[in-house]
């Protein structure tokens, strides 16, 4: 599988923080816009559904994505409108040291950590009236994951918000399961304290015909640690949005999904790593299968070194294996650095089918050619699901892609 990408460090990469303005998020109560411009700082971010123009298709965010797919979520009819359906049911498991509250939209701790970026995620916040807050108590270390079942039962466009929070010092790992039929835009806040270590797996095993458009942020707090795998193989439109926002001095966050497309399924993941505060890390790797006519996936990868980001080191890569003809990869590695006294940072994206060399070793040695493709798709994809580390989940998943293999013509 051929490679394109860039790497660099500190030897290589040259300051330069020329036309790129002070970002900031705003809070609650002042919800003037940030105003777009050339950097990903400078991205729009609002509480005000009217801060974001009607779409179009033609804005960058937006492009890939087939608007005439999202069942109205986008609100195509204007500012007044709102999103009424049902939203999905969210069932929690119950844990020592872990309390769920469900919560009115006027609790303080909502909007913390999540301002919205786009015009779907301002429509989830301005609809939704109630929210789930998961906490995870200080000092507490979780004896099981803390499973989140979200399941939808109607079609109606809705909106969803939850927050999970990882109090100082804190351990779990959680679980997003999404099943279901939903037609839905979700915004999802993880806010991760000081010294805490959140592990979350979100996974999006929809019904054939859903919808869901998900904002995932995500704060990271000092010498803390973010784990997110996203995995999605369910659904008509799915589109994920997940963040890292790097706040404390030490904090990392690594950054996985695995996505398998079949037969007309669009599924799109953008992704934003903001490194604001010097001396912290990340490492993102997404990889897709693609299967079927009209399989499309989309990958944009964003990292930000800001100006005061010292100390950085970041890569990110994207991986794509083509299993037929008539499917559509979009994948965008963007990397964007402010300073130069970074620790290293770089990017790949690679699309290609079958490496003719490794399909040539194990047939060699007398396995059969389909076998030898199987085999090579699933060490392909395993790489991901082995990141989850909950083992009736890495199970599932297993035995989710040998289906997928199953029906595969290649």
């Amino acid at each position: 599988m051929g490679e394109e990408g860039e790497k660099l460090s500190t030897t290589v990469a040259a300051a330069s923080d020329a036309g790129h303005a002070t970002h900031s998020v705003p809070s609650r109560s002042d919800k003037r816009p940030v105003k777009p411009g050339s950097s990903r700082a400078d991205r729009l971010s609002s509480f005000e559904l009217a801060d974001f123009p009607a779409l179009t298709g033609r804005e960058e965010d937006w492009r890939f994505t087939p608007l005439n797919r999202l069942a109205g979520l986008h609100l195509p009819d204007g500012d007044d409108a709102r999103l009424t359906g049902a939203a999905p049911a969210v069932s929690v498991t119950e844990l020592d040291g872990v309390t769920v509250e469900t919560v009115g939209r006027d609790d303080a701790r909502l909007g913390t950590v999540l301002t919205p970026d786009d015009r779907v995620s301002a429509a989830a916040w301005a609809s939704f009236e109630q929210a789930t807050v998961v906490t995870i108590g200080a000092d507490v270390e979780a004896t099981a994951p803390v499973r989140i079942d979200i399941t939808g039962t109607g079609t109606a466009p809705a909106a969803q918000h939850l927050l999970v929070v990882a109090a100082p010092n804190s351990r779990a790992d959680v679980v997003l399961q999404h099943r279901g039929s939903a037609v839905v835009s979700q915004n999802v806040e993880f806010d991760v304290q000081e010294g805490a270590g959140l592990n979350v797996t979100s996974l999006q095993s929809w019904d054939d015909g859903a919808v869901h458009v998900s904002a995932q942020q995500a704060r990271i707090g000092k010498d803390a640690s973010f784990k997110h795998v996203a995995v999605s193989y369910g659904g008509s439109l799915v589109r994920l949005t997940p963040t890292s926002r790097l706040a404390g001095q030490g904090g990392e966050t690594e950054m996985f999904g695995l996505y398998f497309a079949d037969a007309g399924q669009h599924l799109e993941q953008r992704l934003f790593v903001d490194h604001a505060v010097a001396n912290c890390k990340s490492n993102v790797l997404y990889k897709g299968a693609l299967q079927g006519q009209d399989a499309h996936t989309v990958w944009v990868g964003d990292v930000l070194i800001r100006k005061e980001a010292e100390g950085t080191d970041s890569y990110e890569k994207n991986q794509n294996l083509v299993l037929s003809e008539g499917t559509r990869v979009d994948s965008v590695p963007n990397l964007e650095i402010e300073t130069g006294l970074i620790d290293g940072a770089g990017h790949a994206s690679s699309t290609a089918q079958f490496d003719d060399e490794q399909l040539f070793y194990l047939m060699a040695r007398g396995i059969e050619e389909q076998d030898a493709r199987e085999l090579i798709v699933r060490g392909f994809l395993h790489e991901i699901i082995q990141k989850i580390g909950i083992a009736d989940v890495e199970e599932s998943l297993i035995d989710q892609m040998d289906s997928e293999l199953q029906v595969a013509s290649f």
